[in-house]
């Protein structure tokens, strides 16, 4: 179902409807405290046990129904991740509900192990990914720093639809009833001289040094890739002579504090030094906890999240607007966070700004995930190298 469409309701309701007696739910550490309010005012009678996906470790398996909220984190391929793993011997013989608004947001391969999990799998033929890609992928080659390597992304769609259409239900913010849809906006920002020049000097020399005597690398292109990610926007690790986050240039704050003066907003970043950025330019007027900040009436009051935490399972209907200091490299996390200010009763626009360096790298970044594509390695050696 589409983000924002009541995901966790409709879970709720059909393990009660299916007479569950004992739920676990599993989510996102941040999601937890809305769900627990969304299970009280509801009033099922049958236990709920909520936790998220670090914690399963400690999880029995006395559980007769399984909610695995944002399925889609179980979609890593060709191996099988350490949560998806955890969660398979948990859910031996349960039945499960998956929740997510992006089942399949790069490759339909993602889906594999997500039934894996599953006693129930429509492949549970197949041993492994392996034998399962031999008849639903079409594999091709990839190279890696020169290397070729296997590339399993290129799954058959229609043959893997034709085993789990019966398994998914659909529903769209439209058919929800949503009178207010996503408005995007991208704001450039000159950044200073300086901000350009540091730039180029590490595209140029792979390595820079400052006027501190403190020094940057970007000796390989992944290092380079997300040095320039990070200077663009202002801020940078310093590799020597310690390891630590540097803030220069406050364009970007400087710019969301006047340009959103007055309105109430939400801020995602995506570097840790972004938020001292955005700490020194705001002071105290900083909320961590998104039922406050929803709560309060002063436009002064910032919300503040990472982007990847802060993503998925959080509401922020509250907020006249939805400010991005960053962008990330994920196509999930653009999809995902883009929705947390979004409610099936909101009337006002939803408007998403994003605060994007001029020359930057974040366009760039931004075209790709909008068409539900991880910006990569190769997208980057062919926008800058």
């Amino acid at each position: 179902m589409e983000v924002r469409t009541g995901k966790t309701l409709t879970a709720l309701a059909i393990a009660y409807e299916s007479g569950a007696k004992k739920v676990l739910f599993i989510t996102k550490k941040k999601a937890i405290t809305d769900i627990i309010d969304q299970a009280r005012e509801m009033g099922y009678d049958m236990e709920i046990y909520i936790t998220n996906f670090e914690q399963l470790q400690n999880v029995d398996c006395s559980f007769d129904y399984i909610i695995i909220d944002e399925a889609h984190s179980l979609g890593a391929f060709p191996q099988p991740s350490k949560r998806a793993r955890e969660l398979k011997r948990i859910c031996q013989s349960k039945k499960i509900i998956y929740l997510s608004g992006t089942p399949s947001p790069e490759s339909y391969s993602q889906l594999y192990h997500q039934f894996w999990v599953s006693s129930y799998s429509p492949f549970g033929q197949y041993k492994n990914f392996y034998s399962w890609a031999k008849d639903y992928v079409n594999l091709k080659k990839k190279y890696v720093f020169n290397r070729a390597i296997n590339d399993y992304s290129f799954a058959d769609y229609e043959m893997i639809k034709e085993k789990t259409d019966h398994l998914i239900i659909s529903f769209t913010q439209k058919e929800a009833g949503f009178e207010s849809l996503i408005e995007e906006q991208i704001h450039y920002v000159t950044m200073e001289p300086s901000t350009y020049k540091f730039a180029d000097k590490l595209k140029k020399d792979k390595i820079a040094i400052n006027g501190e005597g403190q020094v940057v690398k970007g000796d390989t292109a992944v290092k380079l890739m997300n040095k320039l990610h990070q200077i663009y926007s202002g801020s940078v690790i310093i590799d020597e002579p310690q390891r630590t986050a540097k803030v220069f240039d406050y364009q970007k704050a400087n710019y969301i504090k006047e340009k959103f003066k007055g309105k109430k907003i939400a801020i995602f970043y995506k570097f840790v030094a972004e938020f001292y950025a955005i700490q020194f330019v705001f002071g105290k007027n900083i909320e961590f906890d998104a039922k406050k900040f929803n709560e309060t009436t002063d436009t002064n009051i910032v919300f503040c999240s990472q982007i990847v935490s802060g993503r998925e399972g959080v509401n922020l209907s509250g907020a006249d607007d939805l400010v991005f200091y960053n962008i990330d490299f994920s196509a999930v996390s653009y999809w995902q966070s883009r929705a947390r200010i979004q409610t099936k009763d909101r009337t006002k626009e939803s408007k998403i700004h994003w605060i994007f360096s001029l020359n930057g790298i974040e366009d760039k970044i931004y075209k790709a995930v909008q068409q539900k594509k991880d910006y990569t390695l190769n997208h980057f050696k062919t926008d800058f190298l």
